[in-house]
């Protein structure tokens, strides 16, 4: 992965000339110090360039140059105000356009081991935002490439601003993103693994390793969740030869101890096979992913703990593998989950919320959190609502449900609220059990999260279904194909709203 560095100085010349990259905020840009002197420098290229490509300066846009002068090797104009048909914060645009600048030079058949990304006055404040929107478009996942895989030609990433009076500044905000950007890279990687690579015991070490963070982690094994009583989701688990296990993330950074945790809760499902209910073969290679709501917990136990939030957290995942086999669960069965209530199975496919009952009551009992917010990959049903770029949401409580709205926009992580209400919670109702865990397709987002509101009790509660952004189908300025790390910058945000409010 490159480095970024923030410089006053415009980097030299090496043999292969200078890679360049200008920012352009708005129709305004000509109007920059950076780009008169540019332009000037390149005999008028910049404009005439610009106004043939009708250029104006919005994220998206760009205008490349190749070896427009002796000592530039490749110039790209590149656009950072934010769009008028779409809701970006200024912040956001910058992220996207830093993105952007990395998906030219990785595009470019130019390449360089250094490019200077040059950031007119202006916009000098945002820079971090922009590093950080560089380091996201810059991932990678390659590590089973061997034959064809090609070494990343960036080395370093220069971030060139004007005033030397705002390097410390920058470079402190730098440090709390890297951090975070880190830690969406960790959710990355995670669900970026293949199934038989990170199996439950493994995802179990990885989440292990995170102590060297600081935080406390304590692992429940299958005999430690029998005596518990999690019926639910060692049902889930039973099909498989793979042991599961609940692994609790703890971080205390609130200035009294005793202050309720903020707990994070995640649907853990290594492989999903569907079980006895199996799914279609087609896609099904996909069902790796379907741990992306824990490696979302993950990443932003770990944001906090790398940016020492000053508040208590809790994180909880269930790791399991849906598997068939002669142990299998079978359509019918009755458990018993954590809080007593008996789970009539109908359908094995239907297995993120069984785990996850066990998980809330278990969360809400031991720990008497402040708040609870699980994550999961629950439903298709909200893919076919909502698409691929906004996650339902689900929540028995107004105040919670519009931070976590207001998180998601700021981010750019959205959030859509969905329904809820008794007409949905009385098709769950069983004739032989307290409750069924399906209760017919229409609907069937909200008859899951009704289905999860059982085992919350009185605790204000959100469920976020991210079937639909855990996984990005193509490439965008932030995220590249595969994993997206949907959660990690939405709750690291909510984090910090929560904490300004309860300040």
């Amino acid at each position: 992965m490159f480095t970024i560095s923030f410089t006053t100085k415009r980097q030299g010349q090496d043999k292969a000339g200078l890679s360049a990259l200008l920012l352009c905020h708005g129709a305004e840009f000509i109007k920059g110090a950076l780009f008169q002197h540019y332009d000037k420098m390149l005999g008028g290229a910049l404009v005439r360039a610009a106004s043939l490509r009708a250029f104006a300066g919005k994220v998206g846009e760009s205008v490349s140059l190749i070896a427009p002068e002796d000592s530039i090797a490749q110039f790209h104009l590149i656009g950072c105000a934010p769009c008028d048909d779409e809701p970006q914060t200024t912040a956001q645009a910058m992220q996207l356009a830093g993105g952007n600048a990395l998906r030219l030079l990785a595009h470019s058949k130019i390449k360089a081991d250094k490019a200077s990304l040059l950031v007119e006055a202006e916009q000098a404040s945002l820079a971090a935002e922009l590093a950080l929107g560089a380091r996201l478009g810059g991932y990678r996942f390659d590590r089973y490439k061997t034959v064809s895989q090609k070494p990343q030609s960036l080395k370093v990433l220069h971030i060139v601003v004007p005033s030397t009076g705002a390097i410390k500044e920058l470079e402190a905000r730098w440090a709390e993103l890297e951090g975070l950007g880190e830690s969406v890279f960790l959710t990355r990687d995670l669900v970026n693994e293949p199934a038989n690579r990170l199996t439950p015991a493994v995802f179990k070490d990885r989440i292990q390793e995170l102590s060297a963070l600081g935080l406390e982690i304590e692992v429940l094994d299958r005999a430690q969740m029998e005596a518990l009583g999690f019926g639910a989701l060692l049902g889930v688990a039973q099909g498989s030869e793979q042991p599961p296990f609940t692994v609790i993330m703890r971080y205390q950074g609130a200035a009294k101890a005793e202050t309720a945790p903020l707990a994070f809760i995640g649907k853990g499902v290594t492989f999903d096979s569907g079980g006895i209910s199996i799914k279609p073969a087609a896609g099904m290679d996909e069902m790796k992913m379907d741990m992306g709501g824990a490696a979302a917990v993950v990443g932003v136990m770990s944001a906090l703990a790398r940016r020492k939030a000053a508040v208590n957290a809790i994180g909880v995942v269930g790791l399991v593998e849906n598997m068939l086999s002669g142990a299998a669960q079978r359509p019918g069965d009755i458990v018993k989950s954590h809080s007593g209530q008996t789970i009539e199975v109908l359908n094995t496919d239907a297995e993120g919320r069984l785990v996850l009952a066990d998980l809330l009551s278990y969360t809400r009992q031991t720990y008497k959190p402040a708040l609870m917010v699980n994550l999961a990959t629950l439903t298709g049903a909200i893919v076919v609502a909502l698409g691929n770029d906004i996650a339902g949401l689900f929540s028995n409580n107004d105040q919670l449900a519009q931070a976590l709205t207001k998180a998601g926009d700021e981010t750019g992580e959205a959030l859509w609220r969905m329904p809820m209400g008794p007409a949905y919670n009385r098709r769950i109702d069983s004739d032989i059990a307290d409750m069924k865990n399906i209760g017919g397709r229409p609907g069937s987002s909200s008859l899951a999260a009704e289905f999860l509101k059982r085992f919350v009790g009185e605790t204000p509660w959100a469920h976020l279904d991210i079937a639909g952004t855990a996984w990005a189908e193509k490439a965008t300025a932030l995220t590249p194909k595969g994993a997206s790390g949907f959660g990690v910058r939405l709750l690291d945000r909510f984090v910090q709203l929560y904490s300004d409010t309860a300040s």
